[in-house]
């Protein structure tokens, strides 16, 4: 599998569709999309609820299929690849955070932020320890290395997952509502930790989030209504992106009853 080149987008979708169910009963997620996330930026995907923005990463990510249309995670067509080549690529490239967590219950916090290099056959080289020092410092959480899932609460719970996402220093992070858990303080400390990624160490974030100050952070915000893109804006104050969604969620109520 090939390395994304600098310069070509970390992932990429094409005429992009995804149905679910069949016949009277079937409802269109995407409809024909077209998007590209740059490398070494930090994007964040926004729209109403149902607007497709969740089916949207689970299928740049790898972790859902399309009905119709193409992807690519740097030069790789996902698409085409083999359930066992897919999930070799996700392991060795992709960093995911998850709303629910998705922590391993039989491990410790610790086991689970090792848990990639564990699956991968491998220990953390030198470089990589210390990159996880560092994570698990900026996220303080390193007096609950050695706690289980059910011993931390729902934000050190979610703290683990980004220090997991980010410890292999994937090419691409994809992160869903990765500060929903968090409190205020907290959650502007883990954007930062997301626009550093990408800042210093030239990595790509993809996260869909229903919240105009998490989203303000990126440096480009990708509008989704009825699962097609209908805005893609470079970086937005909270103020006009609270305004943009609020004006977004009215059209697709009014929409929806007409």
């Amino acid at each position: 599998m090939e390395r994304t080149t600098v310069g070509s987008p970390a992932a990429r979708v094409h005429n992009l569709s995804k149905t679910y169910g069949a016949g009277t009963g079937a409802v269109l997620a995407l409809d024909d999309v077209g998007l590209a996330i740059r490398r070494g930026e930090f994007t964040a995907i926004v729209g109403p609820s149902g607007s497709g923005k969740s089916t949207l990463m689970h299928v740049m990510a790898g972790l859902d299929s399309a009905t119709r249309g193409r992807a690519w995670i740097g030069d790789t067509e996902i698409t085409r690849l083999s359930d066992r080549e897919l999930t070799l690529l996700r392991r060795r490239r992709v960093g995911f955070v998850f709303q629910s967590f998705n922590l391993v219950p039989t491990l410790d916090a610790l086991g689970n932020i090792l848990l990639p290099f564990q699956l991968d056959g491998r220990r953390p080289n030198a470089a990589e320890s210390a990159r996880i020092e560092v994570l698990v410092d900026t996220l303080g959480i390193r007096t609950r290395l050695r706690h289980r899932p059910h011993e931390l609460s729902g934000g050190q719970q979610q703290r683990v997952a980004i220090a997991r996402a980010l410890a292999t220093a994937p090419d691409l992070v994809f992160a869903d509502e990765p500060t929903g858990s968090l409190d205020s303080r907290s959650g502007q400390e883990v954007l930062a930790l997301l626009r550093s990624a990408c800042r210093d160490h030239g990595q790509s974030i993809a996260m869909v989030t229903h919240d105009p100050i998490a989203a303000s952070h990126a440096d480009r915000v990708v509008f989704l209504g009825d699962g097609r893109v209908v805005a893609d804006e470079p970086r937005l104050s909270a103020r006009d992106l609270a305004e943009r969604m609020l004006a977004g969620a009215r059209l697709s109520e009014r929409e929806a009853s007409a």
